[in-house]
């Protein structure tokens, strides 16, 4: 199995029945309402996406996108993390690319990643009773 279609199950694996409902919904503008009714699972959604040149191995912004105005940071993350290892995409490379989600999505990055050891306050225990 290739990266990419490792990615995209993954990703299906964490969209239910009700999440395709909300990104159907938020890319009604580019899927016909007759076309959307026949869309019921993710595995589905993005074939509809790759078929219609909105979703490629390479091209992944247009999910980025709806994820993130879906509000579904884990998944926008996930997509996040294969440009820049798979792709190998970094933010810096992104300003000059057609891949421009990586701003907003980068706060969500850093809002779901575990904090170093370095970054966890320490508190000073409770003073002792006298």
């Amino acid at each position: 199995m290739s990266e990419y279609s490792s990615l995209l199950s993954d990703l299906s694996e964490n969209i239910t029945n009700e999440d395709v409902e909300q990104l159907k919904s938020a890319c009604k503008e580019d899927i016909p309402e007759e076309q959307s009714n026949s869309i019921i699972s993710s595995k589905e959604w993005f074939s509809y996406l790759e078929k219609n040149d909105k979703l490629a191995q390479d091209d992944l912004s247009y999910i980025e996108h709806i994820f993130e105005i879906s509000r579904r940071p884990d998944l926008l993350t996930r997509v996040i993390e294969y440009r820049t290892t798979v792709l190998k995409i970094s933010e810096d490379d992104e300003i000059d690319t057609k891949l421009t989600r990586i701003p907003s999505a980068k706060k969500y990055k850093d809002i779901i990643r575990q904090p170093s050891e370095d970054e966890i306050i320490k508190l000073a225990p409770p003073p002792k009773k006298a």
